[in-house]
């Protein structure tokens, strides 16, 4: 289809909810949406393209035809965007990379001898199931510390099979297993171990321990001092284990906090899992940075929670979602529990969703690169500016102290990194008073001029100009660009009374606040900084070398070597006033050192 043709298409569906599938020209799923009516969101996308970002305008390039599915509610129509999402996977949805589930630990105390193991999914078979965890990594943790503790077998033999056919293996040496599969072993305390490894799965840590301390106590009153220092040893591993919450998240978390934070390229979507106010796990997921906030973090935990096969209690989220409601009522009907969740606005609650952006926003900004990060920042202020990200950029600033050895700098940003072999320094001419706005016509004035003539070096065109100073500065680089028959994108910069860039202000007088984005504050902060270290170092080397060679200027016989000469031997002018005509003669001829010593040292003085 055209894309007149799929405009039309779109201002034809109903004001109904629904979702609608988006495919390209082989009939492969691109896109799945949800809407509360259609119409409006789908002929969003074939209207005003412009104002989308760049990753929405590619896949609508992209969409050679569109399906819908009307669907009787929202609720019905989220239910099956979640499961569409899941099917065809689809490349412009935000997708949880993992999506292959979290794995559990299985103990089915049926079985004669129980062991623990790890499995991928939950199977109706009559075990107890616990988890999921967030890694196989993190699961296999867990199952080994339970197995420590309780000295259980950790080797691949089967009982009661195996008891009495071979000896012991390392772990028995290492005091890491109990030997079970020695004969005399007893069947009712291996059991009695692996209730006690079940309850430390469900969390049940104190549970255990006084247990634990009460066998204890009983074989230290029967004077079984071997068995109560087992025992001993067994309550401090416990107890261990339970100070580390090696617990399983999704067991145990009565609150899920949702946190979200972008770089200037990556976003990231984080969950973290407390129990009774302990964090105990993490989990993230790190991708380009979405059109609509809201929208993504809505989809993803659509896709995590619907994964995980549980839900918590509650959850927090970092600002309001749109289905927020419809998602809980999904939940409910998944898992037999619905979620309070909730933007908090003041309390505990507030500082664990900060907590849980800052979290997210250390993983996006680990993943993201300088160039994407260089990139980002363009992108950011091109779309503050209403621009095209500038890829070349040109600063001006003016230097001079009371009027004198007035300069100017030119520094060039390129791709967001400065390009020093473009700076440019110029010395103002036929002006002896200060004046910056004169100064800084003529500047640009002649940059470009140069430009225009095609010289080297002043060859390219900078896609925006940016200028130290106000309004005023920004109207007097326009003139001089107009005099010269160009335009060009100019800005001022507006300082704060810190002296650092807060707006960009344009000829007109329209502010473009800077400093609410820190990526863009922090680059445009850079590039004023620079320009003004390019400025001042040419001015001080210009003054330094006006004020250093001016005492020597007007001596008779004094010329660039021996002043050079002079100045390599006594180092300043100070100390040059103070030699006497002997230590000037080991260095000049006579004639010059009585000139260099009588100009120092006049009659009206010696008197």
């Amino acid at each position: 289809m055209t894309f007149d043709e799929l405009k039309e298409k779109a201002l034809s569906l109903p004001y109904a909810p629904g979702v609608y599938i988006m495919r390209n020209k082989d009939d492969k799923v691109i896109y799945v949406g949800k809407a509360k009516k259609l119409k409006n969101r789908v002929s969003q996308y074939f209207q005003n393209t412009a104002s989308h970002t760049p990753k929405t305008r590619l896949m609508v390039s992209r969409i050679d035809h569109f399906d819908v599915i009307v669907a009787a509610s929202e609720f019905e129509a989220l239910v099956l965007e979640c499961s569409l999402i899941k099917r065809y996977m689809p490349k412009y949805n935000i997708l949880l990379k993992d999506d292959k589930g979290y794995p559990y630990l299985r103990l089915n105390m049926k079985d004669v001898y129980p062991r623990i193991t790890m499995v991928s999914r939950i199977s109706e078979d009559g075990a107890g199931y616990y988890g999921p965890y967030g890694s196989r990594g993190v699961t296999q943790d867990v199952m080994e510390a339970i197995r420590l503790t309780l000295k259980l077998p950790g080797c691949k033999r089967e009982f009661p099979r195996d008891i009495g056919k071979d000896r012991p293996c390392l772990n028995y040496h290492m005091n890491q297993c109990g030997g079970w599969c020695m004969e005399g072993k007893s069947c009712v305390e291996y059991r009695a171990l692996m209730e006690q490894a079940r309850q430390l799965l469900l969390g049940n840590y104190k549970t255990v321990a006084s247990e634990i301390r009460e066998q204890m106590l009983t074989a230290a009153d029967n004077l079984e001092f071997e068995l109560a220092a087992s025992l001993r040893d067994r309550l401090q591993a416990v107890e261990s284990l339970g100070q580390k919450q090696l617990v399983t998240a999704g067991t145990l978390a009565d609150t899920d906090v949702i946190g979200y934070a972008e770089t200037e390229a990556k976003a990231c979507f984080a969950v973290l899992h407390f129990s009774g106010g302990n964090l105990l796990d993490k989990d993230y997921e790190v991708f380009s940075v979405p059109d609509d906030r809201e929208s993504a973090v809505s989809s993803l935990m659509k896709q995590y929670y619907l994964s995980r096969g549980l839900a918590p209690r509650r959850v927090l989220l970092p600002f309001e979602i749109e289905d927020a409601e419809l998602f809980a009522q999904l939940l409910e009907q998944q898992y037999g529990r619905k979620p309070h969740l909730r933007v908090p606005q003041r309390g505990d609650n507030v500082r664990l969703v900060e907590l849980a952006c800052k979290n997210a926003f250390k993983e996006a900004e680990r993943v993201t690169s300088r160039e994407e990060k260089n990139h980002g920042t363009l992108m950011l202020l091109g779309k503050m500016l209403a621009l095209e990200p500038p890829r070349r950029i040109e600063s001006y600033d003016i230097s001079n102290i009371s009027g004198t050895d007035i300069v100017a700098s030119m520094v060039v940003f390129e791709d967001g990194k400065p390009r020093k072999k473009d700076y440019r320094r110029f010395k103002i001419e036929a002006l002896t008073n200060q004046d910056d706005y004169a100064s800084m016509a003529q500047v640009v004035r002649r940059r470009f001029s140069h430009y225009k003539a095609g010289d080297e070096g002043f060859d390219q065109a900078p896609d925006l100009l940016l200028i130290d100073g106000g309004i005023a500065h920004a109207r007097v680089a326009v003139e001089a660009l107009e005099q010269l028959g160009l335009r060009m994108n100019v800005f001022g910069m507006v300082k704060d009374d810190r002296h650092r860039t807060r707006a960009l202000v344009t000829p007109e007088g329209h502010e473009i606040g800077i400093d609410s984005n820190q990526a863009v504050f922090s680059f445009i902060g850079t590039i004023q900084e620079e320009t003004h270290r390019f400025a001042i170092t040419y001015h001080r080397q210009l003054r330094g070398k006006r004020l250093r060679y001016s005492e020597l200027d007007s001596i008779p016989g004094i010329g660039p070597k021996r002043k050079q000469d002079l100045l390599k031997t006594f180092k300043s002018i100070a100390a040059i006033s103070r030699a006497s005509i002997s230590e000037l003669e080991r260095l000049l001829p006579r004639d010059a050192a009585a000139a260099v010593y009588h100009h120092f040292h006049r009659p009206e003085e010696e008197s």
